[in-house]
């Protein structure tokens, strides 16, 4: 019978069927199989989260790169930092041409204000307004405030397991990706 797809998505065998990119090694059937779980849950878990941004984005009626802006100012003022649009730029990846326009956006839609930076007279802060913090928080923060519990639940060991798998395949990611050359992941 045929296996269907979205269950082989993440598979080896769904993936990489004649071992052209991933040497299985001396790896027993078992921990194959286990990986293979290990690669469907982390897949789940980004469709999950895939879910989340665009619901938000929805309800919120604002784009992805909104919403990665707002996530940064929401967190910035409950770090205590004074934000700027030049940082707002570096962390969006964007020009500061487009982090104005962004920006322009935002504040019309009352999602934001600007004003002077309370230490830097020539420096302009930013401040996510009173109801967009509380829209956020209900349309995405609740959601991935779930993923608290599941974490405390894990013991000290198994959380360091999981922080180190974590880094080390984002490296490893990060890592193929920096040696492909630019626009590699386009096509």
């Amino acid at each position: 019978m045929p296996t269907d797809p979205s269950d082989a998505m993440y598979s080896l065998d769904g993936s990489d069927p004649q071992h052209l990119l991933i040497d299985r090694g001396d790896l027993a059937p078992g921990d194959l199989q286990q990986i293979d779980r290990l690669m469907k849950a982390m897949g789940g878990l980004r469709a999950v989260e895939r879910r989340i941004s665009a619901a938000s984005q929805r309800y919120m009626q604002l784009k992805e790169t909104d919403m990665r802006a707002l996530h940064f100012l929401i967190t910035s003022a409950n770090t205590g930092t004074v934000c700027t649009p030049g940082m707002l730029a570096r962390h969006l990846g964007v020009s500061t041409a487009s982090t104005t326009k962004l920006l322009d956006r935002l504040e019309a839609g009352d999602h934001i204000s600007r004003s002077s930076h309370p230490t830097d007279r020539r420096a302009v802060s930013l401040h996510v307004s009173d109801e967009t913090r509380q829209a956020a928080r209900v349309s995405v923060g609740k959601h991935h405030a779930a993923r608290f519990g599941p974490a405390a639940r894990l013991s000290a060991g198994e959380r360091e397991t999981v922080i180190r798998f974590l880094e080390e395949t984002a490296r490893a990611m990060a890592e193929s990706l920096d040696a492909a050359g630019p626009g590699a992941a386009d096509g």
